[in-house]
């Protein structure tokens, strides 16, 4: 009984490669923009928590004193707290009854302003291009979500 065998190369042809390729393009540029948005909505909570943290200190600081006055200088009670992604700053009125909080964004987080004063009246005053803000609330997801 004699064998026949073919010869055969074994491997995969010109266009089964390009196909997996493209494939691998389509899916790539589907998953890196929502990769992208997951960081960013990671890093937002470094400035929505750095405000309320220096709110509540500066509520204790007015009980203590009834004037905001002094309460954001560094070394104060509410000096504004350090962050890769975000710079905060304070603003205090020259009556010393009201205050102004607010993360700038820098970085990969470039775009992104959030604001809080003495009322609680939280706002996304600046959103980079694609994510939209607002007035009443601190967005945390694209399309204007708080």
């Amino acid at each position: 009984m004699k064998r026949v065998f073919k010869n055969r190369n074994s491997g995969f042809t010109l266009i089964e490669a390009l196909i997996t390729m493209a494939i691998i393009a389509i899916l790539a540029a589907v998953a890196l923009p929502s990769y992208k948005d997951y960081i960013i909505r990671g890093h937002i909570p470094q400035a929505t928590n750095g405000l309320s943290d220096m709110r509540i200190r500066l509520e204790q600081f007015f009980q203590d004193t009834r004037t905001y006055a002094g309460a954001c200088a560094d070394g104060a009670a509410a000096a504004p707290p350090t962050s890769p992604d975000f710079t905060f700053t304070c603003t205090i009125a020259a009556d010393g009854m009201s205050y102004q909080l607010k993360a700038t964004g820098k970085g990969p987080m470039t775009g992104f302003t959030y604001e809080l004063n003495e009322a609680n009246a939280k706002k996304t005053s600046a959103t980079p291009t694609g994510w939209t803000g607002s007035d009443s609330c601190w967005v945390t997801a694209k399309g204007g979500r708080c």
